[in-house]
C-alpha cells in the first residue's frame, strides 16, 4: 500500500470499515475492531492515526509487528488479515490492517464483535448462536445425521416413496429406473449416506407410531378461530403427527373444509365461475415452504395454518437465515434451503418448483385471484406468512327481495348463496353469527330442507358427527336468481 492509497481510506474517515487508532499501544481494541469486521464486510484498521484522521504515524520495528501478530492470534477460528506499513515523513511509519469479510462467526478473547457504524459491539449471543449454526450448515445439520439406532427403512411409507419415483420420473426430474426397491429410491434422492439412513428420509417418509416419541416435531397444528386473533373460541381445531406429503395433504384438506368460495352464473353461460377467498395454489406452496424450510430441531415445534374471519396465517418454526429477511422474501432472492436435501426431494417430487421463485409464485397468484399482496413476518423464532382475502364478487345489497322472489328469509338466502361446496352446521352457524344451534335449525336450516333447497350429506343419520348440508338441484337453480 502507498501513501496515496493511505491518504484514500483516512479520507471516508471513521466507520463501519474503517477504524483508526494512534498507536499499536491500542493494539487490544484494533484486534476487537479486526474481529467485528471479520464478521461484518471487512475494512481497514489503521495506525497512526488519530480518531479525528490526522496522521501521526508511529515508529514501527520487527517487535511491533510481532505484538501486532501476537494480539491478532487471539482471534478464533484464526484469521490473517494482511499487515502492511506505509514510510511517512522523519522516518515514522502507518501500519493497515486489510480485514476480509463475510466468514465467522468470529470471536477474540473468547467474545465476539460486531461493528455498528464506528463503533465495535459484543454481538449478542442469540445472533451470535444463529451465525455459528450457518457456518456448520454445510457440513452439519439436523436433516443430514443419521437416524437413531433402531429406526431403519421399514419405519417409512414405502407407497409414498414409491409415488415420489412416479412423480419425479413423470416430471423429468429423475431418470427412469429399473431399480424400484425402497433402499435403491432412497440412495438416488440422497436419504441414504455412507450406508446410514438420514433424519429428512423420516421427516419425509416416517410412518409407524413408534417414531412419535422420537421424533415428535413432525406434526401440523390447524385451527378455525371465531374471530380475529387467537383469542376467540375454535371452530375447529386438529393436530397431526406424520411424514411430510401426508400433513401437506391434511393441511389442504383443512383449507378446503374451511375457505369460503364466492360463485357466479356468467350471463348467458350454463358456467358459474369460483373465487376462493385464498389461492390454492398460494395457500399450498407456503405450507410446502414452511415444511422445507422449518427447523426440525425445535422438539415441540410444528407448522401451523391458522385461519381467522378477516386473513390466514401460515407459521414456519425457525428463523430466517443467511441473510435473507422478510423484505427480501417479497423480491428476486438467492435461495438457500435450510434442508436442502428436503426441499430437493420435493421439488423432485413436483411439490415445490425452482428455489428461490416460491415467493414470488405466491405473490401472482394472489394477484391473479384478487387477494392483496400476502406478507411475511419474523418474530419471536418463527416466520409467519398471512394473507388476506379475496375482494369477492359483488352480490345485491338487499337480500330481501331476491329472498320475497323465492319465499326464503335473508338468512336463509345468505345459506345458499354460500354453500358452494359441502359444509358442517357449526360451518353455517359460523357464517351467520349464530350460537344456538336448535333455533338455527329450527328457523333456518330445517325449513331449507323441507322447502328442497339443501340436503344432508348422510340423510340416514341425521344427528352423525360427520353430518354435512349441500344444495340440491332446486338449490343450486336459485343461484341464478340470488347471485348476480
Amino acid at each position: 500500500m502507498n501513501f496515496k492509497e493511505l491518504k484514500d481510506i483516512i479520507a471516508r474517515g471513521e466507520g463501519e470499515q474503517v477504524e483508526f487508532k494512534r498507536s499499536t499501544g491500542q493494539r487490544t481494541s484494533a484486534a476487537k475492531a479486526v474481529c467485528a469486521m471479520l464478521n461484518g464486510i471487512g475494512g481497514f484498521v489503521v495506525f497512526g492515526v488519530t480518531d479525528r484522521g490526522k496522521i501521526v504515524g508511529q515508529q514501527v520495528s520487527a517487535g511491533t509487528l510481532e505484538d501486532i501478530a501476537a494480539e491478532l492470534r487471539e482471534i478464533e477460528p484464526p484469521a490473517f488479515p494482511d499487515i502492511e506499513t506505509v514510510a511517512l515523513k522523519q522516518g515514522t511509519s502507518a501500519v493497515v490492517l486489510t480485514v476480509p469479510g463475510g466468514g465467522g462467526p468470529f470471536t477474540f478473547d473468547g467474545r465476539p464483535y460486531l461493528r455498528q457504524g464506528p463503533t465495535t459491539i459484543m454481538i449478542p449471543r442469540e445472533e451470535y448462536e444463529r451465525r455459528l449454526v450457518e457456518r456448520l450448515h454445510a457440513t452439519r445439520r439436523w436433516e443430514n445425521e443419521p437416524v437413531p439406532e433402531g429406526v431403519s427403512i421399514k419405519d417409512l411409507d414405502a407407497d409414498e416413496i414409491q409415488i415420489t419415483l412416479d412423480n419425479a420420473i413423470r416430471l423429468g426430474r429423475l431418470e427412469a429406473t429399473d431399480r424400484r426397491d425402497t433402499r435403491s429410491i432412497l440412495r438416488g434422492l440422497e436419504l441414504i449416506h455412507e450406508g446410514n439412513l438420514l433424519n429428512a428420509a423420516i421427516a419425509l417418509y416416517g410412518k409407524t407410531d413408534r417414531l412419535k416419541t422420537l421424533y415428535p416435531q413432525m406434526g401440523i397444528r390447524l385451527a378455525r378461530f371465531r374471530g380475529k386473533n387467537r383469542l376467540a373460541d375454535f371452530s375447529d381445531n386438529r393436530q397431526y403427527w406424520g411424514h411430510a406429503f401426508a400433513l401437506l395433504r391434511r393441511a389442504e384438506s383443512f383449507l378446503m373444509d374451511h375457505v369460503p368460495i364466492a360463485g357466479r352464473v356468467l350471463p348467458g353461460k350454463m358456467v358459474r365461475e369460483d373465487q376462493p377467498w385464498y389461492p390454492p395454489g398460494a395457500t399450498r406452496e407456503a405450507l410446502a415452504n414452511a415444511i422445507c424450510h422449518r427447523d426440525y430441531t425445535i422438539p415441540g415445534g410444528a407448522v401451523a395454518l391458522a385461519m381467522y374471519d378477516d386473513h390466514l396465517e401460515i407459521t414456519n418454526p425457525g428463523a430466517l437465515h443467511f441473510g435473507i429477511t422478510p423484505e427480501k422474501l417479497a423480491k428476486p432472492h438467492e435461495s438457500k434451503p435450510w434442508n436442502p436435501i428436503i426441499a430437493n426431494v420435493f421439488y423432485r417430487a413436483g411439490i415445490i418448483e425452482r428455489w428461490g421463485t416460491g415467493t414470488l409464485n405466491i405473490i401472482d397468484w394472489c394477484e391473479e385471484n384478487g387477494n392483496p399482496e400476502p406478507t411475511w413476518q419474523e418474530q419471536a423464532g418463527s416466520v409467519y406468512v398471512k394473507f388476506l382475502p379475496a375482494v369477492l364478487p359483488d352480490t345485491p345489497e338487499d337480500t330481501g327481495d331476491v329472498g320475497t322472489k323465492l319465499g326464503l328469509s335473508r338468512d336463509q338466502v345468505q345459506i345458499i348463496r354460500n354453500l358452494l361446496n359441502d359444509k358442517a352446521i357449526t360451518d353455517l352457524m359460523e357464517l351467520l353469527g349464530r350460537t344456538n344451534r336448535t333455533k338455527f335449525r329450527d328457523q333456518v336450516l330445517n325449513p331449507l330442507i323441507k322447502t328442497g333447497f339443501v340436503e344432508m350429506t348422510i340423510p340416514d343419520k341425521p344427528r352423525s358427527s360427520r353430518q354435512k348440508y349441500r344444495l340440491t338441484d332446486k338449490g343450486r337453480e336459485s343461484l341464478r336468481v340470488i347471485l348476480p
